[in-house]
């Protein structure tokens, strides 16, 4: 059930793994800062209200899967992960380093939570599709979610994705775009315009629903929007802003691949309250 107070706990949950993706980023002094906070909101709805998963079980046949396509938004998902309970959150602090489980881009073989490696833009859509369909083969009770960058709709192999989950009416499958504008060499406009992506997904046969991707209440009522849909999959397009939750960081697109300095780590925890 989805009420005030657990749009508040989500909430401050959201803002609690905005801190952890900062500290590990620091700490490994490398990974992507905006994309990681942009989708962050999105990962925390998933992961503590809608998905049907099992810390305690990550190859439980029956639950959902998730897929992080951009899987350079991986400091995203480790924070979700550990503060679920897949793994110790002391983890976190090995991001990035030699013989860690937590590379730069998620690693089945590695990390409990993980359903497949992503981080080539494009595959991981690819792979969902594939999960979804296989999930409905095997008549499993299973619903897949994808995360994917609005940079990453330049792919070709995105489209030939969305083509495949309508053809197959994979209702039981529902992409979402973290559409924050920006990607690592500029405006998404600028560098390959995919807009309007409501429109081209509408016309493969997708149902379509559009949400603020920061509004914890808009991201539960479109992921119940496409649970509720029957015989073609869905795709929720977030709007985000790259970088949210820290001013300096907002709207930023040189913040895409560079971890916060110390000074900016200090004054990011103290404007979200962890000082």
């Amino acid at each position: 059930m989805f009420n005030e107070a657990t749009r508040s706990e989500l909430e401050i949950t959201a803002r609690q793994l905005r801190v952890e993706i900062l500290k590990m980023l620091n700490l490994a002094r490398s990974g992507h800062t905006g994309g990681s906070l942009s989708a962050i909101d999105v990962l925390t709805v998933l992961f503590f209200h809608t998905m049907r998963h099992d810390p305690g079980r990550p190859d439980w046949e029956d639950r959902d899967r998730f897929v992080l396509s951009k899987g350079h938004a991986a400091p995203a998902l480790y924070a979700t992960l550990a503060q679920a309970g897949y793994f110790p959150r002391e983890d976190l602090k090995t991001l990035r380093r030699l013989g860690s489980h937590l590379q730069g881009h998620p690693d089945m073989n590695k990390t409990p939570g993980i359903e497949v490696c992503t981080g080539s833009l494009g595959q991981g859509f690819s792979q969902a599709v594939g999960i979804a369909l296989a999930n409905r083969l095997e008549k499993r009770n299973s619903r897949t979610y994808v995360l994917l960058g609005d940079g990453e709709m330049q792919e070709g192999q995105v489209w030939e994705a969305a083509m495949a989950a309508a053809h197959y009416n994979l209702d039981n499958l529902c992409a979402i775009i973290d559409h924050n504008g920006l990607q690592i060499d500029g405006d998404v406009a600028k560098v390959m315009n995919v807009a309007p992506l409501g429109p081209k997904f509408l016309a493969f046969n997708w149902h379509v629903v559009e949400v603020d991707g920061h509004d914890i209440s808009a991201i539960v009522q479109g992921l119940e929007d496409a649970e509720k849909t029957n015989g073609k999959p869905t795709l929720i397009v977030a709007r985000t802003v790259k970088g949210k939750g820290v001013p300096f960081f907002e709207h930023k697109a040189n913040y895409h691949g560079v971890p916060p300095s110390d000074d900016e780590l200090e004054k990011a925890l103290s404007l979200l309250g962890h000082a």
